[in-house]
């Protein structure tokens, strides 16, 4: 994973009231997590998970509790956040199963192939799309033949009447997150200039491109997308 500043700075401050800032909305991922769950049952009673962008690892925490012999690698550029990821897994009781890498993919050691890799709210900071292909691509690298990749961004088609419509009622949620209105200008501000929202096909095609099978969605929720694929099995 290459260097890729988010416009949003993960300070201390910031890692430590993330999960609280959206905790009234936290039901709208309630859903996800439990699909990723469901995606991912059939795996190895011993898969190895690579969750890339982790910050403070509530998808990681999530599948360490419903599949209680699963080893997890956490992948987080911001120490505050990983911090609170490791504080988090060791309060849990499953920090024995983690090994968490501050940083990005590119200086993660070579390690066994992985099972299963997430990717939540990360790709959309890469702006460039064969930058984006790429990244996916060192996912692909670290994968099983036939590994499963889950991924989430924001997207939608910028042009369009729907995502008019679906940013105001995400205007509303941010402001019953109770994020402060310059805070959630911002936001909206910072998607198509900081934030690479792209139109569900495109994002399709960028996955599909970088050694993966064709993806399936199977979550929407507002601009929130979630699709799974499987890497590429060599003919």
């Amino acid at each position: 994973m290459q260097n890729q500043e988010s416009p949003v700075v993960f300070d201390q401050e910031r890692a430590t009231s993330y999960d609280k800032r959206f905790a009234k909305v936290a039901s709208l991922l309630d859903a996800l997590h439990l699909l990723i769950r469901l995606v991912l049952s059939e795996l190895p009673a011993d898969a190895r998970i690579l969750c890339v962008g982790v910050g403070t690892g509530t998808e990681l925490i999530n599948l360490a509790q419903a599949f209680p012999q699963w080893q997890f690698t956490a992948v987080e550029p911001a120490a505050p956040m990983l911090d609170i990821c490791r504080q988090r897994a060791e309060a849990c009781g499953v920090a024995s199963r983690c090994t968490f890498h501050q940083g990005y993919l590119d200086s993660l050691p070579a390690l066994h192939p992985f099972n299963a890799a997430t990717c939540l709210l990360v790709s959309h900071f890469f702006m460039q799309q064969d930058k984006r292909r790429n990244f996916f691509s060192q996912i692909a690298a670290r994968l099983c033949p036939g590994g499963y990749l889950i991924s989430s961004d924001v997207v939608s088609d910028m042009s369009s009447s729907a995502y008019r419509s679906l940013l105001e009622v995400w205007m509303r949620m941010l402001k019953y997150s109770e994020v402060p209105t310059e805070e959630a200008e911002k936001f909206r501000a910072s998607y198509g200039r900081d934030a690479a929202v792209l139109p569900p096909l495109e994002v399709e095609s960028i996955i599909a491109s970088s050694g993966f099978d064709t993806p399936v969605l199977f979550f929407q929720t507002l601009l929130i997308h979630a699709w799974f694929a499987k890497r590429s099995t060599p003919a």
